[in-house]
């Protein structure tokens, strides 16, 4: 197997567990109950319904973004990227790498770490899947 299809395999692979996971997060959103720096929902709302509800709604759309993006992630692994484009390596990283500047705000502007792991992770493996491949950009296989 070619360091090329490892890496479209890894890319499909994280493209399919950032869907699954996202999926997973809005079924949490829309009918479990999750915590907020460790206080649930529900005591975080305190009986009052509208803070709930922008809970829930501010988790889907989370949600929503992150499904979205797996499923342009995996349409482009699947296609432009699995047949060589060098573009796609490019958009890829440069997708990942605002994944990260974004996460990373997060602990320059409010000091909270919490929730910057799956990122990172994010992150580094993608950054691996494509340095695997990175003869694409000179052109040799």
């Amino acid at each position: 197997m070619s360091l090329r299809t490892v890496s479209w395999v890894v890319l499909a692979l994280v493209g399919a567990l950032v869907l699954l996971g996202a999926l997973a997060s809005a079924g949490l959103a829309y009918r479990g109950d999750f915590p907020i720096g460790g206080v649930s929902i529900a005591d975080v709302a305190s009986g009052r319904e509208a803070v709930l509800l922008g809970l829930r709604g501010a988790r889907g759309t989370a949600a929503a973004w992150a499904a979205a993006w797996a499923v342009l992630f995996l349409a482009v692994v699947f296609g432009p990227y699995r047949r060589g484009d060098v573009a796609t390596w490019w958009g890829i990283l440069a997708s990942v790498l605002v994944l990260g500047a974004v996460a990373g705000a997060r602990v320059v502007f409010t000091s909270a770490k919490a929730g910057t792991g799956e990122p990172l992770v994010l992150l580094v493996v993608v950054l691996i899947a494509l340095l695997l491949d990175v003869r694409r950009l000179t052109g040799t296989r």
